[in-house]
């Protein structure tokens, strides 16, 4: 657990509000896509599995893009000397300059500053969450509008096969992102506010657990389903 102090009350200020809002904002627009993308007999389970990868790839793209952008195109030539920030790295093997959203002046950087409050890494440019983000932002992404494209097109085997790909993804991203963090002692984690601990380390986090973990069960189901019914057609056409 992070030794650096910190409010246990409720802190809420216009950042914490608008990054809020841009997460509902984000949920909206996946919602409103699904609207136009499929049809109104469209089943709950179809809507909500698209508005989950559409929400998905928007999130990846749009957020965790940013968070990218920072990493390597906000930097500062004075290495800060915020308590938040976790120990730097000389990112891209440039020792004159320090990167991350830290350095930053756009709205996205002061967007992750107001997360890194819950998890220090974000900040900077801790190397093993910008290598997981690379594969998020420009693999999990584009594969999340694949599945969404597939759902659209009916193309329901391809869209569960990958479906399940993706969920692997990001339940691997989401172990590699936090369990280093805790066999080290949770040094950049601030669990001692309720804001930060419950909405922005636990919700936001695992809601890329329970969905992906539910994704691989409803994928489990109707692969068995499709390779048995497969197979005992072979098994009567052998015995005719």
């Amino acid at each position: 657990m992070s030794s650096t102090p910190v409010p246990t009350g409720l802190v809420i200020d216009q950042t914490t509000v608008l990054s809020l809002l841009s997460t509902l904002a984000i949920l909206a627009a996946a919602y409103i896509t699904s609207l136009y993308a499929l049809p109104l007999h469209a089943t709950s389970k179809t809507r909500f599995l698209f508005i989950w990868h559409a929400f998905d790839a928007l999130i990846h793209f749009i957020l965790e893009g940013t968070f990218l952008y920072n990493c390597f195109f906000s930097y500062g030539s004075t290495l800060l000397t915020d308590p938040l920030l976790p120990s730097h790295v000389h990112f891209l093997n440039l020792p004159g300059r320090y990167y991350g959203a830290a350095y930053g002046s756009s709205w996205h950087s002061a967007l992750w500053r107001e997360y890194a409050k819950a998890d220090a890494r974000w900040a900077g440019t801790d190397l093993t969450v910008v290598s997981l983000e690379l594969l998020t932002v420009f693999v999990g992404g584009p594969l999340a509008v694949w599945c969404c494209v597939q759902m659209v097109r009916g193309k329901w085997g391809g869209a569960w096969f990958w479906m399940c790909v993706l969920a692997v993804g990001e339940l691997y991203g989401g172990f590699m992102t936090f369990v280093p963090e805790w066999l080290s002692g949770s040094p950049n984690l601030v669990t001692s506010n309720w804001m930060y601990k419950w909405v922005y380390l636990f919700f936001f986090n695992t809601l890329w657990v329970w969905i992906p973990f539910w994704i691989l069960y409803q994928g489990y189901a109707v692969f068995t389903s499709a390779v048995d019914s497969a197979g005992s057609g072979l098994g009567k056409r052998k015995r005719g």
